[in-house]
């Protein structure tokens, strides 16, 4: 009986080790912890297809627990006033410095997109509320967050047309004037899909007709940047890797479009084109835009074109939307748009689309700053919070807050 009871014990330590292990590059740091912290994402991803499959609660719905455990009620210290407004019936948290006696300068101010892939996520979190603190007092900003609506009962359009109505409603000259904002010195940032969605701002603005206000600066924080061709040097490379690997990442964007199943599929296949959106696949051809160094061993082939992939009305139309897939726009585009910071990390599904939009950036004149981190994992940034606190994720909050106090 002891026996069995030692090989139990050993066999379960073993089942541990094993679950727990994942291969992790050596140019990671902290790659125990990181393990650790991939396990409990891969464990509660687990989860959420095991509910799903009983019929017990979707996918997302079990995956929201992240959101949920981070979550905190923004409240005023004694260096930052925070309050929660609406802005065009959208739900923000506005940041500001406390006034000091006299005090009459204009600031800088900083709206910010959370990620979370369209699906998760919230400006309540604990991480997004001590970076927007952060941005506070290092840059003395004002910092919008914007906690927009979410797939998949949301689906696209509606978190891009949120964030599109904040960001329009604070660049009213008398919003501006409300919260002693300098209309020359506003940035649009935001992380992973919130970089998507800062990207697709940015270009929309510049293509309104009515819009007078624009912004100076665009900061996207490992962005995702297109939903055509699913299958670039870094989606192979890392599709495996924590925090994202593919099938999660193909997932969110599946989701973001539509709850048809049959989609997602097609999509993790990369056989989602339709004739609509092939028609667009130069402008995601990674051999044409990626350095050699990022190509690697890799080979391009041309997505495949389906004929039924959701219909003229369906996702792949969607797909091929530039407010989706900002890397879509033509250059003529590009060249009208705002002064850009992009941060790319080597061991990220979406390395790529970083790397290809500050290539075309830069191809239509405009003024790129690309930190790419050769040892950065997607979703770094909003490691600083114990006990999953990196210090590549206070590296990048740093140089990412000092490119802002440089260029805005």
């Amino acid at each position: 009986m002891r026996l069995k009871g030692i090989f139990l014990l050993l066999s379960l330590g073993a089942f541990t080790s094993y679950y727990v292990y994942q291969p992790i590059p050596d140019e990671i740091e902290e790659r125990w912890k990181l393990m650790l912290t991939d396990c409990f994402f891969r464990s509660l991803s687990h989860l959420a297809d095991f509910s799903e499959l009983l019929g017990l609660k979707d996918y997302m719905g079990v995956m929201m627990f992240i959101t949920f455990a981070e979550r905190v009620f923004p409240v005023s210290d004694q260096r930052v006033h925070v309050t929660e407004e609406l802005f065009d019936g959208v739900e923000v948290v506005v940041y500001q410095p406390k006034l000091q006696g006299g005090d009459t300068e204009l600031r800088r101010a900083v709206i910010y997109l959370h990620g979370g892939g369209w699906c998760l996520g919230s400006a309540r979190m604990g991480p997004y509320d001590l970076l927007a603190r952060q941005m506070v007092m290092d840059l003395n900003s004002v910092v919008v967050s914007v906690e927009y609506r979410l797939a998949p009962e949301h689906h696209f359009p509606v978190p891009y047309e949120d964030v599109y109505r904040v960001v329009k409603h604070f660049l009213q000259r008398a919003v501006l004037a409300q919260y002693s904002v300098d209309p020359l010195r506003i940035a649009v940032s935001g992380d992973s899909a919130g970089g998507n969605l800062a990207a697709a701002v940015s270009q929309q603005l510049q293509q309104d007709p009515e819009q007078q206000q624009q912004l100076k600066v665009q900061a996207l924080l490992y962005p995702v940047l297109q939903a055509l061709d699913l299958n670039t040097p870094s989606y192979q490379q890392n599709q495996n890797m924590p925090i994202l690997p593919r099938t999660l990442m193909v997932r969110f964007w599946s989701e973001y479009f539509t709850s048809d199943k049959t989609f997602f599929r097609a999509m993790m296949t990369n056989t989602h084109n339709s004739p609509e959106s092939a028609a667009l696949l130069n402008f995601v051809n990674w051999s044409a835009y990626l350095p050699e160094s990022y190509r690697g061993t890799y080979n391009y082939s041309v997505p495949v074109v389906a004929l039924s992939a959701g219909g003229s009305d369906g996702p792949s139309r969607s797909i091929a939307d530039p407010r989706a897939s900002p890397l879509l726009v033509p250059d003529a585009v590009l060249r009208t748009l705002p002064k850009a910071y992009v941060l790319t990390c080597e061991y990220d599904v979406l390395r790529d689309d970083g790397v290809m939009y500050a290539a075309r950036l830069r191809r239509a004149g405009v003024e790129v700053t690309h930190e790419h981190y050769a040892g950065g994992f997607h979703g770094a940034l909003m490691f600083t919070v114990w006990p999953t606190d990196f210090l590549i994720g206070r590296t990048m909050t740093e140089n990412f807050i000092r490119w802002l106090q440089h260029n805005l």
